[in-house]
């Protein structure tokens, strides 16, 4: 999802895309079985000794800040929307702020999102010119 092209396979060129160019690759189309079916899994995960354990120590999974338990929501580090399942080594405790700001990112895709400068930060295009990452 990252959202530059680079010229000739140069990381010195970059060309930043429109925030709308960013997401037409990803094809969500979620399978309304799977989705019914992983989240009862979900929710008999929650009420699992396991996942209170999880959530016990009061910590968001991302960020690291401590709230209580019960502020805690149940992310899928692979969505659920793209394939993921409501098992233990893809469920993760996180804070409300966190788990929205991921939305349906794989982990992948959330560091690249991490990475990418916002689009009011990017540079302008000037005359179709590439403009170095980072640049003003």
């Amino acid at each position: 999802m990252h959202p530059h092209l680079t010229k000739g396979g140069r990381y010195d060129s970059i060309i930043p895309m429109t925030a709308d160019d960013t997401l037409d690759w990803i094809a969500i189309e979620p399978d309304e079985e799977h989705l019914k079916r992983e989240r009862a899994k979900a929710r008999e995960l929650r009420a699992s000794p396991w996942w209170k354990q999880q959530t016990a120590h009061g910590k968001c999974h991302y960020c690291g800040v401590s709230v209580p338990p019960k502020e805690l929501t149940m992310d899928h580090r692979i969505p659920v929307a793209r394939g993921g399942k409501s098992v233990r080594s893809n469920v993760v405790p996180a804070c409300k702020a966190c788990n929205n700001a991921k939305r349906y990112l794989t982990p992948a895709e959330q560091i690249l999102d991490e990475l990418t400068p916002s689009a009011s930060n990017a540079a302008p295009r000037q005359n179709g010119d590439a403009v170095p990452y980072g640049s003003p």
